[in-house]
């Protein structure tokens, strides 16, 4: 089989890439372009890896692993003290502006959590009544003040993949017997590790900047789509649930694209999603 060739174009640091989200990127990225990542806690898998730096953003000064590494692209999914994240963007923003070099960040539906009636497009302007939306907002209104070009923002909403926190939560769950926490009155939509990574090296091969909402093209209830992957494992009479109820009347919490979509083979419904997470 033909080794696939590096391309020496690129060279991408992901703050974050011991994170579920940031891991997923590296294993899409680094058979491709030369790519480094950051870890927080000492791990002797990534400090025999030379691609992988030691990182505390809460502690550390990132501009040493800057100047070592001289980034094309830099890939934001940290999670972590707010403030210090809002502090650390700054001096992304900062070099980024004076390097010429672009910044992708991963945001949040959570920046429209405030509006509850209707899902969210690219251009809708954000509002949040969460902590992590109002965290999430600053940073990306930073980012948007930057020249054209120079920052990628990808709004997600809940993401799903068989490692991800989400899903090894609610395998604990009916392994203790414990109840899976369920939103009825919440309507979403949702996208896998897998598909966001290859949305992502896409974005990256065609120099994609502005402003991406990445979830699935259809909206499910949080309830129903729980039970669904519940399914996929266990009988669903076996299962305890909570419910828990926001508000009275159904809420939407949905990103979804209308100015920059992707090709259709990029695309996913909730039905791709549940596909993969069947044993």
């Amino acid at each position: 089989m033909k080794s696939r060739e590096i391309d020496g174009k690129h060279k991408i640091l992901i703050l974050g890439a011991s994170g579920f989200l940031g891991n997923a990127i590296y294993r899409e990225l680094c058979s491709y372009f030369r790519t480094f990542g950051t870890y927080r806690i000492s791990n002797s898998t990534y400090e025999k890896n030379h691609h992988f730096f030691q990182y505390n953003f809460e502690e550390d000064d990132i501009y040493e692993i800057l100047d070592i590494v001289n980034p094309t692209i830099i890939i934001s999914a940290l999670r972590g003290d707010f403030s210090k994240q809002v502090l650390l963007h700054q001096h992304l923003a900062e070099y980024v502006f004076s390097k010429k070099v672009k910044l992708i960040f991963l945001s949040s539906a959570n920046v429209f959590d405030a509006y509850s009636k209707y899902p969210s497009y690219e251009t809708d302007k954000t509002y949040s009544k969460s902590i992590y939306g109002h965290f999430k907002i600053k940073i990306e209104n930073m980012l948007l003040r930057l020249p054209k070009g120079l920052a990628t923002i990808i709004r997600l909403p809940m993401v799903f993949g068989s490692q991800s926190p989400r899903v090894l939560e609610i395998i604990q769950c009916i392994k203790d017997n414990e109840p899976i926490e369920i939103f009825p009155n919440l309507i979403m939509n949702v996208t896998s590790d897998n598909k966001l990574t290859q949305q992502i090296h896409y974005m990256i091969n065609r120099n994609k900047s502005g402003v991406f909402h990445l979830g699935s093209s259809d909206l499910v209830h949080h309830d129903d789509f729980i039970k669904e992957i519940v399914k996929t494992r266990e009988p669903e009479n076996k299962v305890l649930y909570k419910r828990v109820y926001t508000t009275n009347d159904d809420r939407y919490l949905a990103v979804l694209p209308k100015y920059n979509k992707l090709p259709k083979h990029l695309q996913i419904n909730s039905q791709d999603i549940l596909n993969t997470l069947k044993i």
